[in-house]
Formats: C-alpha cells, structure tokens, sequence
C-alpha cells in the first residue's frame, strides 16, 4: 500500500492534538478510524512513528515523517488553491506580492488602470516584507513582486520609484519637538528621544544608532497602517518612505534627515516559473517608474 495524502494529513493532526481522541473531533472521525490510518502509514516505513500508544511523543523518525508530512500537505494546498483560483476565474489571474508601502500608496492606482482595460482579471494581492516578496516570486508562488532595498544594494528587478526615508513621528511629541527647536538640519539620532516603533524599512538607513534601536526595540508592525497609528497614540517614532506618508494623517509629522540622506528603491521583479499571460504582461507594463 502505497502511503496517501489523507494519512500525511492525519498524521500531522495527531501529531499536533498528541492525542486520538482530540484528533478526532478535529478531523470529524472516530479514534478507531484514525488509529486504523496511523497503523497503515506506520506499515508502510516499517517502524513506530510514536514512542507510546498515548501519540502524545513522536519517535526520531516520527519528527522526521513529520516535517515531510508537512511539507508535502502544504504543498498539495497550495496547488489545489492555485487551480481553485484559476478555475473561478476564467480571464486569468495575476498574483501581486508587495512590501506594504506599495500596497498602499501604489497598487491603488495601478490596479483602477489595469481594472478599466481588464474587469474580468482576478488580481491576489499579498501584503508582506521584501524577503518574503523575493521568496514568494522564486518559488512561483507570486507573478510579480514589488519590494523594498538600498540603492545599490541589490542587482535584480527593475527601479520603478526612488524615493527619501524620513522619520514619522507624532506631532508635538519628543522627536516633533526635537526638530523643531533644531538649529541645524536634522539627522537621525533624534530618534532617540522616544521608543523605535521597528519594521523592515529600519534597516535600509545606514546610522549605528538604528542598529542599537532596533535591537532594544520591543514593537515592531510591518503595515504602514499600523505603524502610523501606533505613532499616533504615542507609542514612538519610525521610519518610513516619504510616498508612504505623502498625505500626513492628522497628528502626524514627518521629515527627512540629513545626516545622512538615506533613500529607498521599490523594485519590481517578475517570476520565471510561472505562466506569463497577457494579464501579467498588461500589470507588469502599468508598474512604470514613477
């Protein structure tokens, strides 16, 4: 008997509830059921794959079982959902992986141009940081990818905004007030004077003190959203690109340091496994530089 995806799948719940009967009400069976399954896929490698009849530990070759159980469950989701989505949409799909800043001040406009010329296109968009937006695109789990770097920093993917990283911070607050009463032009040790509110766009400016804020930092929010929210109530300062705070919420301040001037690259990158339709195409060409 050849091993199934459903006992990979069982496995893993068990594994997870360390317990038949938990994993049963999970899985909607009975234990016997269950029980019955583990025995198959233990025939079949040929030794336990939990140190007791409890299944509350797993053998050395259990945690192993385990990891590719894993792997090969969340790869079949992953295709299954892929062919769900292709499947309900019959003009095609383009899937968008993009750092949080594109997401919103970019995409927005974008896609009402790409919508206006293909309504029927279904667009999935996922907002996450630049390593995941590189990762998603290698992998083919992404058409196209919109991520932050340093200019210079990185070889790949086309420059399609430049824009100056500055800090964000409440108005009337410490680092607000800093700056103000500044006689010179301001640079980013006034960070300083209030909590570092860290996402990945910290680490693009080239000054030791990031590097010791960011490490004693204890909130970190990877939404623009959020972070200036977080701003907002008084829970510190941060750091963002100036396109991201172009219209300045109320409450808000936001200026760029001089000392020294620290700018951000949005690149677009596209993936090289997957299919490449007239969709992305069409998306791909709207993504000009800015």
């Amino acid at each position: 008997m050849s091993v199934k995806l459903e006992m990979l799948r069982i496995f893993c719940v068990v594994a997870d509830k360390g317990t038949l009967a938990s994993a049963a009400q999970v899985l909607g069976r009975t234990p016997s059921a269950i029980s019955m399954m583990l025995t198959q896929l233990e025939d079949h490698v040929g030794a336990p794959l939990f140190e007791t009849d409890r299944k509350n530990r797993l053998t050395p070759l259990g945690g192993l079982v385990l990891e590719e159980a894993i792997r090969a469950t969340d790869a079949f989701d992953k295709s299954a959902d892929a062919i769900r989505r292709h499947a309900i949409s019959t003009a095609g799909i383009v899937r968008i992986a993009a750092v949080p800043s594109a997401t919103e001040t970019l995409l927005p406009r974008v896609v009402a141009r790409f919508r206006s010329t293909h309504p029927d296109v279904r667009l999935d968009i996922s907002d996450v940081d630049s390593s995941a937006v590189r990762r998603r695109v290698q992998r083919g789990e992404a058409d196209i990818g919109l991520f932050s770097a340093r200019p210079g920093d990185v070889e790949d993917g086309e420059v399609i905004l430049l824009d100056d990283l500055g800090i964000v911070c409440r108005e009337g607050g410490p680092v607000h007030s800093a700056h103000l009463a500044s006689n010179v032009r301001s640079d980013w040790t006034l960070l300083d004077r209030e909590p570092l509110i860290s996402n990945p766009l910290c680490r693009l400016v080239d000054h030791p003190l990031i590097d010791s804020l960011l490490n004693s930092s204890t909130l970190e929010a990877r939404n623009t959203t959020a972070i200036l929210s977080f701003v907002r109530q008084g829970f510190g300062a941060s750091i963002l690109p100036y396109d991201a705070v172009r219209s300045q919420p109320d409450g808000i301040e936001f200026f760029v340091p001089s000392h020294p001037v620290s700018r951000r690259e949005l690149r677009k990158i596209r993936s090289e496994n997957g299919s490449s339709s007239v969709a992305i195409g069409a998306f791909w060409r709207l993504l000009s530089v800015s």
